[in-house]
């Protein structure tokens, strides 16, 4: 699921995610940053999400992680972009985000 923010927030896209209970984390194999949220004590199952930057916002590439890869060398895993609790999530993070967009001054 793609989330599409655009104008100016109280805060960076990064501080934003961790906001929403996002932990940041970085691959030590590919140094890509990404966010994670667990859904439980373990490390799956776990919403996950990418951040990208636009010229007038950025965009949060979220899915949900049921579990780790299954095969040894892999880095695919049982990964869900749609349905009923990724469409969840996304509005929650929405909401939050959302609230802390700067209002123009009238």
């Amino acid at each position: 699921m793609k989330l599409h923010f655009t104008g100016t927030f109280t805060m960076s896209p990064r501080q934003l995610l961790r906001r929403a209970g996002y932990s940041e984390f970085v691959d030590p194999r590919t140094r890509q940053t990404s966010y994670a949220r667990r859904l439980t004590g373990g490390l799956y199952p776990r919403f996950h999400a990418y951040l990208e930057a636009l010229p007038d916002g950025f965009t949060i590439n979220l899915h949900l992680d049921q579990k780790q890869a299954s095969y040894h060398g892999h880095t695919a895993h049982s990964g869900e972009y749609e349905g009923e609790v990724v469409e969840k999530e996304g509005h929650s993070i929405e909401r939050i985000i959302n609230g802390e967009k700067r209002t123009a001054l009238m």
